[in-house]
């Protein structure tokens, strides 16, 4: 009878360890997924981000993944965040810019502006100065002279650097203008980027030299002949590594 009864008992006691282990397992999983759920990454903190690679998901505020738009204008094609959202950090690298007693920041195209903790997308004010193009962009002509083109933000080029610009009112081409019947060949394998803005800056010089200048109207030209200017371009092409005919 008393084994009969300790038999009963360790059976019981069992029977209450694997109902206890049972529950303690439950509530760890329902703790886990309430977790997960409340990651906006999905899985658990320090997992993959699947938005930009630009940006660590710590980066964004309010913990939900940024937003982007992607600019096809100009046959461009580059996805960029959307203007107005903000960011713990900017991208590690980004170019500092100081522009009308505010600090700007610069990276792939990309405008940043702090506001208190954060740094949100902007659009960068006109005359802001940044020494390189971003990392793509579309070159565009107006009125003769290279603009190049990026996540709706024009760039001229300005001493050794390029400079924000307001958007062209005058009609906008993706193809460069006529040569002036000039054959002009890079000797020095010179980039496309490296052309355009040489040719503009010797067409500058000429205009400056000559008083002619091709992309104005007869009544502009002050002085000076086509033939002046066909010259002053080719002298000055050919001493930046040109050969011109």
């Amino acid at each position: 009878m008393t084994n009969l009864f300790c038999k009963k008992i360790s059976w019981s006691l069992g029977l209450m360890g694997v109902l206890l282990s049972g529950i303690l397992l439950f509530a760890w999983s329902t703790t886990a997924e309430a977790a997960d759920r409340g990651n906006p990454y999905g899985g658990s903190r320090g997992g993959a981000y699947r938005g930009s690679p630009q940006h660590s998901p710590r980066a964004v505020q309010g913990g939900s993944p940024h937003r982007e738009f992607r600019d096809t204008r100009y046959q461009h094609n580059r996805s960029y965040p959307v203007h107005g959202q903000a960011y713990r950090k900017v991208p590690h690298g980004s170019y500092h810019a100081h522009h009308g007693g505010h600090h700007y920041y610069y990276y792939g195209g990309v405008w940043y502006r702090p506001y208190g903790a954060y740094f949100s997308v902007i659009v960068p004010p006109f005359g802001l100065y940044v020494p390189f193009l971003p990392p793509y962009y579309s070159t565009v002509w107006v009125g003769g002279a290279p603009y190049y083109y990026a996540n709706e933000i024009y760039y001229a080029h300005q001493g050794a650097g390029y400079v924000v610009v307001p958007p062209p009112k005058e009609e906008v081409s993706q193809a460069p203008p006529p040569a002036e019947d000039l054959f002009i060949y890079p000797r020095l394998g010179q980039s496309e980027q490296q052309q355009a803005d040489d040719r503009y800056q010797c067409h500058r010089w000429a205009v400056e030299q000559t008083g002619f200048d091709p992309t104005q109207p007869p009544e502009a030209r002050t002085r000076g002949t086509r033939a002046d200017y066909q010259r002053a371009m080719g002298a000055c092409l050919d001493g930046r590594g040109y050969t011109v005919k």
